[in-house]
């Protein structure tokens, strides 16, 4: 028997069982190991905000529409940063062996069963913390973000909000030539952000953050601003923040209506460009050389480069059977903690 992390209903999580499915020749089968759980994407469907839980998204016209729901509670096997040990393989199977370890999205589950095809290519590297493994798809979010952003040598980028996402787009922007200025209410974000490579820090509930950012970039603005804390007050000021004719990158999941968002002001006057960016699709300009494997196979390669920090991300681990008390600690005291890890 393995178990699953569902929600019952708002803010209620329980563990249910469920019976194994047999392996066809060419599957594997994965106990995993570990499970991040996302404070952003899953916190939604945590709290009952999601959109899918109000109205029915229409694939073919890529529409949300009203009369129905995409889905409906008991919302079960949520969670896209797993991590586990191959555990039996079908009679077939010759590119994966029992022991490797395999990266992917496959819920808050404590097995899961993967075409030996889609296993081959998430092999984590040899000698890589098997923890790590847990960040592949929410690091692609964060590359993605990068490709979005376009961002060159020598340039000012505002990250705002340093989560989980956050912190790793400041990282890969560092990379990438650009001196970060990271903005988040919470001083122990930041001091993270600095940690990582952040060159500036700016504490949004404590200073004015546009006027900052300015001081901060000899009075031009931001080159590229990017928002990815999915807060409307946030995406304003990263508007307020941006160079004249610039680019904001919004890459949070807003729930609900966007109070505190005015776009008669600087947005309107300084000819400022908002551009989402989400993982299930890629920016047209390299859509014919980037996509979703991709962008996951080169943030792990990163990772078992060694040129990105990921262990100081990880604040808490609960046992998964503890999860209740994991979504509670993220909904009720989110200063405390980044990432959180379920372990099993």
């Amino acid at each position: 028997m393995g178990f699953v992390v569902r929600f019952t209903g708002p803010r209620h999580v329980d563990v249910r069982e469920y019976e194994e499915e047999p392996l066809d020749a060419h599957h594997v089968r994965l106990r995993t190991l570990y499970s991040g759980i996302s404070a952003g994407t899953e916190m939604t469907a945590y709290r009952g905000s999601n959109p899918y839980l109000t109205k029915r998204w229409d694939p073919e016209q890529r529409l949300f529409v009203d009369g129905a729901v995409t889905f409906e509670y008991p919302v079960e096997g949520w969670g896209y940063e797993e991590v586990g040990e191959v555990a039996e393989v079908g009679e077939a199977v010759t590119g994966v062996a029992v022991g490797d370890v395999v990266w992917g999205a496959w819920g808050h589950r404590s097995t899961a069963v993967m075409d030996e095809g889609d296993a081959a290519p998430r092999l984590l590297a040899t000698g890589v913390d098997p923890m790590l493994g847990i960040f592949s798809q929410i690091g692609a979010i964060a590359l993605n973000t990068l490709l979005d952003a376009d961002i060159h040598l020598g340039e000012h980028v505002a990250v705002f909000g340093q989560g989980v996402p956050g912190l790793l787009v400041t990282q890969l922007a560092r990379l990438n030539g650009a001196t970060v200025i990271a903005v988040d209410p919470l001083p122990r974000r930041l001091e993270l952000a600095r940690l990582l490579g952040a060159r500036h820090t700016v504490q949004a509930t404590a200073e004015p953050v546009g006027e900052t950012v300015k001081r901060l970039t000899e009075g031009r603005g931001a080159d590229v601003s990017i928002e990815i804390s999915g807060n409307y007050l946030a995406l304003h000021e990263a508007v307020r923040a941006t160079a004249y004719s610039s680019k904001v990158v919004s890459a949070g999941f807003f729930q609900r209506d966007g109070a505190g968002l005015f776009l008669g002001e600087e947005f309107h006057h300084n000819r400022v460009q908002i551009v989402c960016s989400q993982i299930s699709g890629v920016a047209p300009q390299h859509a014919h050389r980037w996509d979703g494997m991709r962008l996951r196979r080169a943030f792990m390669t990163l990772v078992a480069e060694g040129r990105l920090e990921l262990e100081p991300l990880v604040t808490h681990t609960f046992a998964a059977q503890d999860a209740a008390a994991a979504f509670q600690l993220l909904d009720e005291h989110p200063e405390q903690a980044v990432q959180v890890i379920l372990k099993f």
